[in-house]
């Protein structure tokens, strides 16, 4: 009789529409996934693997503020969140400057201006859209009726997804890599590339103030 009990209990659909939801929420571009695309693109897999982990230790920080409940406290502080917001845009212009005027792979200073694990980290905690995402993602499914068990489930099933969209994305940059041999197609990519980072970047900041 243990079996029925069990697959009761396992709120499968629940997790499913948490999944899905977190897919698109936290898997659209944004402001870390496509820094990765640029930094993969512009650098090469090996090089970018210390940032990826960065990217996703910083966002596993702002998983569990959210888990912990403290998230809205953090953000209802003004100054926390203008900082956040400051330096996450400052980062971004930087990192993009780095991408559109990197020189194409291949060339022997083609890893030199490379992000690091701590640059990731720190992009990966103060990019404006993961605090609005995950929060959003976190409200939108409930997996237990204990507040700590559902908060323990949706953090270890989100750490998942969270490391799966960050390769993935860095996947999509080191996919174009070979384009960025040639250096006129490289650097035409690799403008487009910080342009968008850009781009998301600005639309993270506006949402974030929304």
């Amino acid at each position: 009789m243990a079996q029925p009990y069990i697959a009761a209990a396992v709120p499968w659909g629940a997790a499913g529409a948490l999944v899905a939801s977190a897919m698109a929420i936290m898997g659209s571009p944004g402001p870390t996934t496509l820094s990765l695309v640029a930094a993969g693109s512009a650098y090469g897999a090996r090089v970018c693997l210390p940032y990826l982990a960065g990217l996703v230790l910083g966002t596993l920080v702002v998983l569990a503020a959210v888990a912990a409940g403290i998230t809205a406290a953090l953000l209802a502080v003004p100054a926390l969140s203008t900082a956040l917001l400051l330096v996450s845009a400052a980062y971004i212009l930087w990192l993009a400057y780095h991408i559109a005027t990197a020189p194409p792979l291949g060339a022997p200073s083609a890893g030199a201006a490379a992000p690091s694990l701590a640059a990731g980290a720190l992009l990966g905690v103060a990019n404006p859209k993961a605090w609005v995402a995950i929060a959003a993602v976190f409200a939108s499914a409930t997996l237990a009726s204990a507040p700590l068990a559902d908060a323990g489930a949706k953090f270890a099933l989100l750490s998942a997804i969270v490391v799966l969209i960050h390769v993935v994305w860095l996947g999509v940059g080191i996919s174009l890599a070979p384009l960025l041999r040639d250096p006129r197609r490289s650097r035409a990519v690799n403008l487009a590339l910080a342009a968008a980072l850009v781009a998301a970047t600005g639309l993270a900041v506006t949402g974030a103030h929304a």
